[in-house]
């Protein structure tokens, strides 16, 4: 009986990676051709490739009224515009990074066939950036759009004629434009490319734009007319705990900050009445604070207790049962009694802001920012800023140019044609160490 024997089957080692992308080999209608009829492309690679992401990443221009329909097969892609070629147009196709290997995914970045109707391949070129107006920062799933008709109704109505989407950087260009004059926007890479939400980013250019070989570069402010308002849920959900008239209180760190004047408490219900007689301030002693004073807010769910802090110090705030009531005219469940303690001046930190080259008579306006949040906007008159107390931590410093010297930041109207206040973004952070003196310098 003869015997036989397996030999392991060792899987190969695969060699060096595949890193190299795809590469055009062939075009039917060659790539930059002339006087083309053909609304059939196709393209013919060095490897097996797909196409991924068409709707994300693939452009045509001028922009058709109806997507083309995109093919892949081995190493062929192809490529069936649905719309009439118009006279005597230069067509391009940018894929993004949408082509790639088949065994790597490596991607044809930007890869772009073009071809013409005419005798001519148009080569006029525009560039630019888009920044965002309110905080100096970039955001690059915008486009940047041209239009052919430079009604100011036009972006409302119709499509553009151009797209082109945003580097990294905020900047954009244009390529294989025709001569002409243009209107340039900015919009949301959204389904319609118009301007069809007050609550959309927007940005628009001053004056017509004239695309021509020594086309000079445009930057643009994007901005929202109208803020979006925040969706309020209403709780689905009722207990005895909820319908009881119940209070809460947020304190940093534990102790009330000396910079913020206002201890605060929050109800869960709206409040029908209060009696500030009925809500006393002690220091340790049971000693009666004098001057402070207690508000409710416009909202009627809040009370405000006003005073100027001393620091390091406790204090006990009594509150009688009755002392607010609800709409239902449920009261406390019963007296209460906070007892809280103040910060040191150790906790905080200076800060001391050298303001290098810069023109204070130009009505800029400094905003501090933590966590997104406007921390305090201080108008620059003098070329130092000085703050004994300070909170510790990082804050993004931005440079407003407050136009109607109102000290906030102010959108624009396109329909008034008026452009947005515009706010530079500063490089440097500003830290703060607490029991420090912190100092930094800005140059714009």
């Amino acid at each position: 009986m003869s015997q036989t024997s397996c030999a392991n089957m060792i899987p190969p080692s695969g060699g060096v990676k595949d890193t190299i992308p795809p590469k055009l080999i062939s075009a039917v209608p060659r790539d930059s051709s002339k006087n083309t009829t053909t609304n059939k492309i196709v393209l013919t690679f060095d490897e097996f490739v797909e196409v991924k992401e068409i709707s994300e990443n693939i452009i045509v221009s001028p922009l058709p009224k109806n997507n083309p329909l995109i093919e892949y097969k081995l190493k062929n892609v192809t490529i069936k515009l649905k719309d009439s070629l118009e006279a005597n147009t230069t067509y391009s196709i940018n894929f993004g990074k949408s082509i790639r290997d088949v065994n790597e995914g490596n991607e044809a970045k930007n890869f772009t066939y073009t071809f013409s109707t005419g005798n001519i391949i148009d080569s006029n070129s525009l560039s630019g950036k888009i920044i965002l107006a309110e905080d100096g920062k970039i955001d690059s799933t915008l486009i940047a759009i041209l239009h052919r008709n430079t009604s100011d109704t036009a972006v409302y109505k119709t499509k553009p004629r151009y797209i082109t989407k945003l580097k990294a950087d905020g900047s954009f260009t244009f390529k294989n434009l025709p001569e002409g004059k243009f209107a340039l926007y900015a919009l949301p890479n959204d389904y319609s490319k118009k301007y069809d939400d007050s609550t959309k980013l927007f940005a628009f250019a001053d004056s017509i734009i004239s695309i021509n070989k020594n086309s000079s570069p445009v930057t643009l402010y994007a901005f929202q007319e109208a803020k979006k308002k925040p969706t309020v849920s209403a709780s689905t959900t009722s207990n005895d705990r909820d319908k009881k008239l119940r209070y809460q209180f947020d304190l940093a760190s534990g102790k009330q900050d000396l910079l913020n004047d206002t201890f605060s408490l929050e109800f869960n219900k709206k409040l029908k009445t209060f009696d500030t007689l009925k809500m006393i301030l002690y220091d340790t002693l049971y000693k009666k604070i004098a001057n402070y004073s207690i508000i409710r807010d416009t909202l009627k769910n809040k009370i405000n207790i006003i005073f100027k802090w001393q620091p390091n110090f406790q204090y006990t705030l009594l509150i009688q049962k009755d002392a607010v009531t609800d709409t239902n005219n449920s009261m406390l469940p019963k007296n209460d009694t906070i007892k809280f303690s103040t910060k040191k001046l150790e906790d905080y930190g200076s800060i001391k802001i050298n303001f290098n080259k810069i023109d204070t008579s130009k009505n800029l306006v400094l905003q501090i920012i933590k966590d997104n949040k406007l921390i305090e906007a201080i108008k620059i008159s003098e070329k130092i800023l000085t703050r004994k107390l300070f909170n510790p931590g990082e804050y993004e410093l931005r440079i407003l140019l407050d136009k109607n010297k109102n000290g906030i930041w102010d959108a624009g109207n396109y329909k008034q044609r008026r452009q947005p206040e515009i706010v530079n973004a500063i490089k440097q952070k500003l830290g703060v160490r607490a029991n420090w003196d912190n100092e930094i310098d800005i140059n714009l």
